[in-house]
């Protein structure tokens, strides 16, 4: 069977590039794994699906040449993809820092993008497991549902990320049969593990979240921490855990914004525990299991002047070195891939291969906590949507 365009892979960029080709009066199919489209979509925000964020820039991506998302974001920005949700009456509502929505979930996004497929003609082929791609004259996918042949071939697989909904590496081994480098791939947004001994004073704590500052290699996010069983997650973890390379260090503050010293200093005649002063603007199990790992708690006015600077600093710069990270299974995407180099930031085809495509958390770019690898895949998605 020929087709004009045949897209591996069922998810937000393959979707989106399909529809966006078959506007285009160009034939399109689409092969999936998966027994339903958009796995990823359906999980996303926990089934609320942050589908963007209003305030989407380049610098909310990490990329080995950070200037490769910037075409791409600017020709399919976060309020085109809100304009195709209004256009179908879906309902959204708007979080802190931009982030974007469904007010009945991801399954709306998802019977939006088969509704525009279904409209532009797109074929999509379910439980379609690809064996082999040959490129003569054109290229030549061979599944175990027959061979289908199409001058453009557009790689959407996705990452490594969460293995439980079908995430392969498919799409690497695709780029290197043609001979395309690939960024080392390590999980991002994914929580922190730590060795028994190294938070042995805060297993107890598993559920307890806080405000802080958290920093690493140069990188800082505020916002909350929680504590697990195996070590620590929250927004402010995942964000971080981006920048993270084994063996680095966390630095945490865990009151950012405010004066430690100051706070200390006001209550020097206290005879309040120090646990108890400090659970003033911290939680109070952590902080009473805060004060027996580091400063042995006693009655405040019976501290040194040096101890309680010590104290302060020690909360303002809590370091914390994780042995590691929960992994794919737990990490929303995956850091590195496809080189940027290797393809044209405003088509999407690659360099040296005509006619080969990749799209969306395959390459190397990813996105902060927030929307914003949605919307790199509507957008990249869109970008090669425009050519194939």
């Amino acid at each position: 069977m020929r087709q004009d365009v045949i897209v591996i892979g069922a998810g937000a960029s393959g979707l989106v590039c399909a529809l966006s080709a078959a506007r285009r009066r160009r034939s399109v199919l689409i092969l999936e794994h998966n027994k339903k489209i958009g796995a990823k979509i359906r999980i996303s925000g926990g089934g609320r699906c942050n589908f963007t964020n209003v305030r989407t820039d380049a610098d909310n991506y990490l990329s080995w040449n950070p200037d490769f998302p910037k075409s791409a974001l600017a020709r399919f920005t976060s309020y085109d993809f809100i304009a195709m949700l209004e256009r179908h009456g879906i309902r959204y509502y708007e979080e802190e820092e931009g982030r974007l929505f469904c007010a009945k979930g991801s399954e709306e996004i998802i019977r939006m993008l088969q509704r525009e497929c279904d409209d532009a003609g797109v074929g999509i082929r379910l439980h379609c497991r690809v064996i082999d791609i040959k490129r003569k004259d054109e290229f030549v996918v061979t599944t175990d549902q027959g061979q289908f042949t199409s001058k453009s071939l557009v790689i959407a697989t996705g990452g490594l990320s969460y293995p439980r909904v079908g995430a392969t590496d498919l799409g690497y081994r695709i780029a290197r049969k043609f001979g395309l480098r690939i960024r080392p791939l390590k999980p991002a947004l994914v929580p922190f593990t730590f060795e028994k001994g190294a938070m042995r004073a805060f297993q107890d704590l598993s559920g307890t979240s806080l405000d802080a500052s958290v920093g690493c290699n140069g990188a800082h996010f505020r916002g909350k921490i929680l504590f697990t069983h195996r070590g620590l997650s929250g927004p402010a973890i995942l964000q971080i855990s981006s920048y993270w390379n084994p063996g680095d260090a966390l630095s945490i503050d865990l009151y950012p914004g405010g004066d430690v010293a100051a706070l200390l200093v006001r209550g020097r005649q206290s005879k309040m525990e120090m646990h108890n002063l400090l659970a003033g603007f911290l939680p109070k199990n952590f902080s009473r299991m805060w004060c027996e790992a580091y400063s042995r708690s006693k009655p405040v006015n019976q501290y040194t002047d040096r101890e309680l600077k010590a104290v302060a600093a020690l909360i303002h710069n809590w370091t914390v070195e994780p042995s590691g990270t929960e992994g794919y299974g737990k990490a929303e995407v995956t850091l590195g891939g496809i080189e940027t180099d290797e393809l044209s930031s405003k088509t999407m085809e690659a360099r040296n291969v005509p006619g080969l495509y990749f799209i969306g958390e395959v390459i190397d770019v990813t996105g902060q906590l927030g929307g914003y690898n949605l919307q790199w895949a509507w957008a990249s998605g869109h970008a090669a949507g425009r050519y194939v």
